[in-house]
């Protein structure tokens, strides 16, 4: 049999399978069909990479999204953090003010006292100026009943306290509300079938235990039976808990899916760096749509609020706060995604990446040379960095990416703050290959131990 060469035929023309010689023509015809399916196969693997990256970066939007609102809506932390500003923003408190100010003035009935201090003054015969005149207190007194409760309710509002029953208000409702949603049995609202059901247990140990300290020692024997309340019963309960259920399944493996979508997509497109680069630069488009989206609802929100019901500052500042973590995690995921495209492009064949790299390594090559030059000296270490290099590098930025989807919630700062790290190891790294030196020289023949001059 004739040997085969590095093109899989022999020098004959003959093909690796019979070992039979090939006319020229018959060989030309197998090296064409060998190239087509070739072609074929590089062509399904970048249609198949194609699809997957197109999948991922349509489920991009909508993974943060649902990671977000499962955050919102199943985590009361995170819920009380998102609220919280609202109680010390100026322009919600002086709704909130505005708004009980109006209901006191309401609840006083300013009119009906003018009307009853006028018909007493009337039936005790007194002058018509003086009745007239009660009546007209009508203005007076409203203003002095306003003036007097947007006095007191302003520094209630404005105190340290209204924050802490503001965020003490919302942890507890939202949690009952999560409790009753998800099935749980610990807290005060619960769902029991289809009712939504109050334990009262806390308030009747209380109450109970508050008679027996004031004297009354038979309410000891309050029994502990009949401790719910239904509140109301309704078949809506149910699917309620459903949606929660494939909320926190959206919520939690939509963002796994897209992720693995688009890593799938890297791993099977034939050059891997450049649909690692067209991967992020499309992850960036969709933040930036995300982004653009949500301004958008946000304007269409304003002009749906009518000025009356709540001022326009306010449901500016409402609507901020509560898309602020959404707002953030898109921003994140933005700077993020231009991180990556840019360090897929400076890995590449590119006139500026390439400037790049040399610029980078004539400095951390001058630095440790000029270290070694000074005394200190890496050695062996310093030389097996320096044939370790891709694989060292691969592994901390590997360690970088690791670190920010282990980071709870990462903002900007938090993937300023990682990539500032991955690139001072890395900095640190090639300096000390640089530091090692050069290799030891051979030593003489015959005379082991002694270096060759």
């Amino acid at each position: 049999m004739v040997p085969n060469n590095a093109s899989g035929s022999s020098p004959s023309g003959g093909t690796p399978e019979t070992g039979r010689v090939l006319t020229a023509a018959e060989h030309a015809e197998y090296e064409r069909l060998r190239r087509a399916a070739k072609t074929r196969h590089r062509w399904a693997k970048q249609v198949g990479a194609s699809v997957l990256l197109l999948l991922a970066l349509l489920l991009a939007p909508a993974a943060v999204v649902a990671a977000w609102v499962d955050d919102e809506v199943s985590d009361t932390d995170r819920y009380v953090q998102t609220v919280a500003p609202l109680a010390a923003d100026p322009a919600v408190q002086e709704a909130l003010i505005d708004r009980l100010t109006d209901r006191v003035v309401d609840n006083v009935g300013v009119e009906a006292v003018t009307d009853a201090l006028a018909k007493a003054l009337a039936d005790a015969g007194a002058p018509p100026r003086v009745v007239q005149g009660a009546e007209a207190l009508d203005g007076p007194l409203r203003s002095a009943v306003r003036s007097v409760a947007d006095r007191v309710i302003r520094r209630v509002v404005t105190s340290d306290t209204f924050e802490q029953a503001w965020e003490g208000a919302n942890r507890r409702a939202h949690a009952a509300v999560v409790n009753m949603l998800t099935g749980e049995r610990e807290g005060a609202l619960r769902a029991e079938g289809d009712a939504v059901q109050l334990n009262l247990g806390a308030v009747v140990d209380e109450v109970r235990q508050r008679l027996v300290d004031a004297g009354f020692d038979k309410a000891s024997a309050i029994p502990d039976t009949d401790r719910t309340i239904t509140l109301f019963e309704t078949e809506k309960l149910g699917k309620a808990q459903d949606a929660m259920r494939l909320l926190d399944i959206m919520g939690t493996w939509l963002p796994v899916l897209t992720v693995l979508l688009a890593a799938l997509a890297v791993w099977t497109a034939p050059a891997h760096r450049v649909m690692l680069l067209i991967a992020a630069v499309g992850v960036g488009v969709m933040m930036v749509v995300l982004l653009v989206a949500l301004a958008v609802v946000r304007r269409v929100y304003l002009d749906a609020v009518p000025p009356s019901a709540l001022p326009p500052d306010a449901a500016a500042v409402i609507f901020d706060t509560f898309v602020r973590f959404l707002r953030d995690s898109t921003r994140t995921l933005l700077v993020v995604a231009v991180i990556t495209a840019l360090a897929a492009y400076l890995f590449g064949p590119g006139r500026a990446a390439r400037g790049v790299r040399t610029l980078a390594q004539r400095g951390t090559t001058a630095t440790g040379r000029g270290l070694h030059r000074v005394g200190v000296h890496t050695g062996s270490t310093g030389r097996w960095l320096d044939a370790h290099r891709s694989w060292i590098t691969g592994v901390v930025i590997g360690a970088g990416a690791v670190a920010l989807v282990l980071w709870n919630h990462p903002t900007v700062g938090a993937v300023a703050l990682v990539l500032g790290l991955v690139l001072v190891v890395l900095a640190v790294v090639a300096v000390l290959a640089a530091a090692a030196g050069p290799e030891p020289a051979a030593t003489a023949a015959g005379e082991p131990g002694r270096r060759a001059p």
